[in-house]
C-alpha cells in the first residue's frame, strides 16, 4: 500500500522521478557525464560493471538517470534497463572515429527497440576539448541521425570534464519530458 499511495502522491504533486538511462560505448565518458549532471563535479571513475543511477532535479523536474556499462558484454543487457525510460541519452567518444558505425549500430539497435516506443533520445558528442575529434555534425552524419523519423532527437557537443554543453542537453531533454 506505501509504494501505490507514493506513486499517487508524486503523480499529483508533481514529483514523479522521470527515468533516462545514459548508454554509449565503453570509455565514452558516460559516468563522468553522469556525476558532472548530478553533482556538477567530475569524479576519477572506472569502467562501470552493471550501472549507477543518481537522481537530481532539472527546471524543477525530477530526473532518475540509469547509466549502464558500455562493455560488448555488458551491451547485451542494456534492453532490461529500458522498461519505462522515458528518454536515453547517448553518450558517443567524438574521438573515436573508428568505433562510429559500432555506436550507430547500438544507438539504431535501442531506436527499433518497442519498449523505447516515443522515448527521447538525447545525442552527447562528448570529449569536444580534445583536438582533432569530430564535431556534431560530422556524428550525426555517422550515427545516421536524420533516419529516426518516429521519435524527438537532438545532438549536442559537450565535454563532461568542462560541463560545456550539459545545460543546453540537459535544457531540451527537460522540455521534452515535460511534453510526454
Amino acid at each position: 500500500m506505501g509504494i501505490a499511495f507514493s506513486a499517487l502522491w508524486q503523480r499529483v504533486f508533481g514529483k514523479e522521478e522521470m527515468k533516462v538511462c545514459i548508454l554509449g560505448l565503453d570509455n565514452a565518458g558516460k559516468t563522468t557525464l553522469l556525476y558532472k549532471m548530478t553533482m556538477n563535479e567530475v569524479i576519477s571513475t572506472a569502467p562501470t560493471v552493471g550501472s549507477n543511477v543518481e537522481s537530481f532535479q532539472h527546471q524543477n523536474l525530477n530526473i532518475l538517470l540509469w547509466d549502464v556499462g558500455g562493455q560488448t558484454s555488458l551491451r547485451q543487457s542494456w534492453a532490461q534497463y529500458y522498461s519505462k525510460a522515458r528518454a536515453i541519452i547517448m553518450v558517443v567518444d567524438s574521438t573515436d572515429r573508428e568505433r562510429l558505425p559500432l555506436a550507430k549500430e547500438e544507438l539504431h539497435k535501442m531506436a527499433h527497440d518497442e519498449a523505447l516506443a516515443g522515448a527521447a533520445m538525447l545525442v552527447m558528442a562528448n570529449k569536444q576539448d580534445v583536438r582533432g575529434c569530430m564535431n556534431a555534425a560530422q556524428i550525426s552524419e555517422g550515427l545516421d541521425l536524420t533516419s529516426l523519423r518516429d521519435r524527438p532527437w537532438h545532438i549536442v557537443a559537450c565535454s563532461a570534464l568542462t560541463g560545456k554543453g550539459l545545460a543546453e542537453g540537459l535544457d531540451w531533454l527537460t522540455l521534452r519530458l515535460k511534453e510526454a
